[in-house]
């Protein structure tokens, strides 16, 4: 499957050169540039009066003493001459020197300041908006861990149309990836740390995947999150084949091991090719065509599937599973109840549209 991160990261990392991944709303950029400015003007000014100064001396100073009569009448500080000022043109010039070369140097100083002080302002006010929009959330998703197996998983979650927040230690992940991610909402710490999973607003999340290089870090994410939400559903990644058991026994869900899942990919790959490719083919859709899942609303009313006209383009019926079985590729006549569990294949529209015409029948 194609990296989906490769172009986005050089491109972050050119705008984080230059200081433009704060966002169109951050000032850093434009005072970044008056920095600019006012160094420029101040080194113009020194050279202006340098050259000024060795002209007045008439050859009778260096280059040196015209540099020091320079600094020491922009920065105001007046130690001694050592180059005679005795026309009133040159008294004029070095007055003018003088106001000019403050005037760069207070620019210059000002903005300095201001840049520390909006860079400090600018990262607390863009994360108490965050925070905002993450406590707004309902039936979202954390990720925690940035990695590269978290950066897929935040991917799949996209390209379907679920709302996310990760969580990782480093900040500079989600730097590297922002163009990867629209409207990125993370947080930057420790996932197994109770403050940390509440302010991701745990307690309205659907799912937490932990997903971090760490198995001991995991399983510690696991048991928290179940500890905060009883009720939310917690599938975690394990390196180790062994600490899939305690992974399950600490409250798991689900227990995916990369190493035996490749494992069983590689050899998926060749014996059965076509179906490896088929399924490759379905996640590299650009319509983000995926086999969900619904579960059946308790207020649904029992019908046929023949009554709920699940007729739609955008969608296909592939089974029910009803209690410990499953029923595939259900006839006409198959009557649908409350706790069922839809398998259909569909794309990010077609999901929506049978969620609003299962809605739409239930009272």
């Amino acid at each position: 499957m194609p990296d989906p991160f490769g172009a986005q990261h050089r491109r972050t990392e050119r705008r984080r050169l230059f200081g433009l991944e704060m966002g169109t709303d951050s000032a850093l950029p434009r005072l970044t540039l008056r920095i600019l400015v006012a160094v420029g003007v101040v080194l113009l000014v020194t050279l202006t009066a340098t050259v000024g100064f060795y002209e007045a001396g008439d050859g009778k100073s260096s280059w040196s003493d015209a540099l020091y009569m320079a600094l020491i009448t922009i920065s105001t500080v007046g130690y001694g001459e050592v180059v005679a000022l005795d026309s009133t043109g040159e008294r004029v010039f070095a007055g003018l020197a003088s106001f000019g070369g403050f005037g760069a140097l207070t620019f210059l100083f000002t903005s300095l300041s201001v840049f520390f002080l909006e860079k400090d302002l600018d990262q607390t006010l863009r994360r108490r908006r965050m925070e905002n929009r993450i406590r707004k959330l309902r039936g979202h998703y954390i990720v925690c861990g940035f990695g590269r197996v978290g950066r897929n998983t935040a991917y799949e979650l996209q390209v379907t149309g679920r709302k996310f927040v990760a969580i990782d230690a480093n900040p500079a992940r989600f730097d590297e990836h922002r163009d990867s991610f629209q409207d990125l909402l993370f947080l930057h710490g420790d996932a197994s740390d109770d403050a940390l999973l509440e302010s991701a607003d745990i307690k309205d999340a659907a799912g937490v995947f932990a997903v971090t290089g760490d198995d001991s870090r995991n399983l510690m994410i696991t048991i928290t999150a179940r500890q905060l939400n009883p009720g939310v559903r917690v599938v975690a990644r394990a390196h180790e084949v062994r600490n899939i058991a305690k992974m399950r026994k600490a409250g798991a869900d689900d227990v995916i091991s990369p190493d035996f899942t490749g494992g069983m990919r590689i050899a998926s790959a060749m014996i059965r090719p076509h179906v490896v490719n088929f399924l490759d083919e379905m996640l590299r859709s650009e319509n983000g065509l995926r086999v969900e899942e619904f579960l059946v609303p308790p207020g649904f009313i029992p019908r046929a599937v023949s009554a709920l006209r699940l007729d739609g383009p955008g969608y296909l019926l592939l089974a029910v599973r009803v209690r410990e079985e499953w029923v595939f590729n259900p006839a006409a006549d198959f009557r649908v109840e409350p706790g069922h569990v839809m398998v259909v294949m569909a794309g990010s529209q077609g999901r929506s549209e049978l969620e609003a015409r299962i809605a739409e029948i239930s009272p």
